[in-house]
């Protein structure tokens, strides 16, 4: 029983030490994500199983709070909605249940610059622990024809998601467990540069009215 123990606390152990590697990576997405929200965007999270769940926790700590008690942000997960999944799912089969949603949420503002034309600030964030599934992989086709940045925490080699996604970040290892170990460290770090974005955000409005 300790030696299965043990085995699991290495796996995730190497997993994260090698993600100091990613920091660049995780603070341009984090940067990324910061710009879409303060102008008007709103977070989009998709994932299956344990990824589901994983997407569920980053937007609970987005509307709800991360730390500190600070302004909602705008986050929804597309896997929390068991009425909607189980319709898509039903009339329009799986590999759509978040692609329906994502079109229903996703918002847009005109273009200054080309009146004609309209922008998306939304974020798509998909896990996915192989990067071969075919819903996640339908939604970040969608997203890119939509004009919505796509964001991957992906395993294994990356698969079909890491073309798809604008950003992305793979955690080189075969087991699922260590790959969501990796991608819920990715995930706290992001909440972390984004409450530090918002107290700063915060304190300049303090003193502005000061």
């Amino acid at each position: 029983m300790n030696t299965l123990i043990t085995q699991r606390l290495d796996d995730a152990a190497e997993v994260i030490e090698a993600l100091r590697e990613a920091t660049d990576d995780i603070a341009l997405i984090s940067s990324v994500i910061i710009d879409r929200i303060s102008n008007g965007g709103t977070i989009m999270a998709a994932g299956n199983g344990g990824s589901a769940a994983q997407a569920m926790h980053f937007c609970e700590e987005l509307t709800g709070r991360y730390r500190e008690t600070r302004p909602a942000l705008p986050a929804i997960c597309l896997c929390s909605d068991a009425a909607a999944m189980s319709c898509i799912a039903n009339d329009f089969g799986w590999e759509n249940v978040f692609m329906r949603q994502l079109e229903a949420h996703a918002s847009f503002t005109i273009d200054d610059e080309d009146e004609e034309n309209a922008i998306s600030n939304d974020v798509l964030l998909v896990l996915s622990t192989s990067g071969n599934s075919a819903n996640v992989n339908t939604a970040l086709e969608c997203a890119n024809e939509l004009g919505i940045v796509t964001i991957g925490l992906l395993g294994k080699d990356g698969g079909g998601s890491a073309d798809l996604c604008d950003h992305c970040i793979v955690i080189d290892a075969t087991d699922s467990a260590a790959i969501q170990d990796g991608h819920q460290v990715v995930l706290h770090a992001i909440c972390e540069v984004i409450e530090a974005w918002v107290a700063e955000e915060m304190a300049n409005e303090t003193e502005e009215v000061a």
